[in-house]
C-alpha cells in the first residue's frame, strides 16, 4: 500500500524540497500552500498531488479535510508552512507583525493538527486492522505528525521578539500534543533547524530586500539547506513505526549556538607543542 503524506508550505523552501523527497521515496503526496502557480509548477515537475490552502482560514482548512477523507487515507502530517517577519525589539516592533506569526506557524499548526487527526487515527487504525498478524511496533501501523519549529522556539536572541514567542509556541504545541496522544500509534516529531539558507525565508523576513536578505550568510561556510532539512523530516518519519524522534535539532557545523555563528572558512586549529 502507498503511504500519503500531506505536506504545508509546499510552494517553496523546506516544503517543497520535502514534497519533493517523499515522492522520490513512493510517498503519495499531497502538497498544500496558499500560492496556485508555484504549486502547479511543483506538480508538473514531480507529479504529486496539490490543494490550495491557507493555513490560517478555518474554512480552507476544513475544505481540505474533506478532500482528503474523500480520497484516501492519511498516514502522515507535515506541518511546514510557517515564517518571520521583522526583526525589531520587543519595544519597537509591530504588533501586526507578531500577530500574523502568531496565525501561520501557532494557530495554522493547530488547525490542520485538529483538522487532520481524525483521518490520521483512521490510517492507523485502518491499516492494524489489515495486518492483525504483523510487528506493529516496526510496520507502517502507525500515523505521523511533524511540525518544523525552529531553534528560535528554543534559545531566544536579539530582534527575535515575535518569531522566538511563536516558534517557542509551537515547540510547546508538539510536546503538549506528544503528551495528550500517548497510548496511541501516532509519533509525534519536532525539527528545528538553525540557520537555513532558502530563497524567501530572510527576504520575507526582511521587508523583500535581496541585499540584506543575503547579507545574514556573508562568510558564512555551507549553511543548510532546504533539501537537508527534508532529509532529517522524511528519516524521521520513514524509521521503524516504535523509533520517534521526538526533537531534530540541527544546525550548519558553522552554528555552534544561536549567538555562535562563524563567518569566515572553517580549518582544524593548529596542534599545540
Amino acid at each position: 500500500m502507498t503511504r500519503r503524506v500531506v505536506v504545508t508550505g509546499a510552494s517553496s523552501g523546506i516544503g517543497a524540497a520535502t514534497a519533493r523527497l517523499f515522492a522520490q521515496h513512493g510517498w503519495h503526496v499531497v502538497g498544500v500552500a496558499r500560492r496556485a502557480e508555484r504549486l502547479a509548477a511543483l506538480a508538473a515537475e514531480t507529479g504529486i498531488d496539490t490543494r490550495v490552502v491557507d493555513v490560517t482560514d478555518q474554512p480552507c482548512v476544513d475544505a481540505l479535510r474533506d478532500y482528503l477523507a474523500e480520497t484516501g487515507p492519511v498516514h502522515a502530517l507535515v506541518n511546514i508552512a510557517g515564517g518571520a517577519f521583522g526583526v525589531a525589539s520587543v519595544e519597537d516592533s509591530d504588533a501586526a507583525d507578531w500577530l500574523a506569526m502568531f496565525d501561520v506557524n501557532v494557530i495554522g499548526l493547530k488547525r490542520v493538527t485538529s483538522a487532520l487527526l481524525p483521518l490520521l487515527r483512521k490510517a492507523a487504525a485502518e491499516s492494524i486492522a489489515t495486518n492483525p498478524l504483523t510487528q506493529p511496533s516496526r510496520d507502517a501501523t502507525h500515523a505521523d505528525i511533524v511540525a518544523v519549529t525552529s531553534t528560535a522556539g528554543l534559545i531566544s536572541y536579539e530582534g527575535g521578539g515575535g518569531y522566538n514567542a511563536a516558534k517557542f509556541a509551537a515547540h510547546a504545541v508538539m510536546g503538549v500534543l506528544r503528551l495528550e496522544l500517548a497510548g496511541e500509534p501516532i509519533r509525534v516529531i519536532e525539527v528545528a533547524p538553525g540557520m537555513v539558507k532558502t530563497e524567501e525565508f530572510s527576504l520575507n523576513r526582511l521587508g523583500g530586500d535581496p541585499a540584506k536578505a543575503e547579507s545574514v550568510y556573508d562568510g558564512v561556510v555551507d549553511p543548510l539547506t532546504a533539501d537537508d532539512v527534508a532529509e532529517a523530516i522524511v528519516h524521521a518519519v520513514e524509521l521503524p513505526g516504535h523509533v520517534n524522534l521526538d526533537l531534530i535539532t540541527m544546525r550548519p557545523v558553522a552554528q555552534a549556538a544561536a549567538h555562535k555563528l562563524i563567518r569566515t572558512p572553517l580549518a582544524p586549529k593548529e596542534p599545540r607543542e
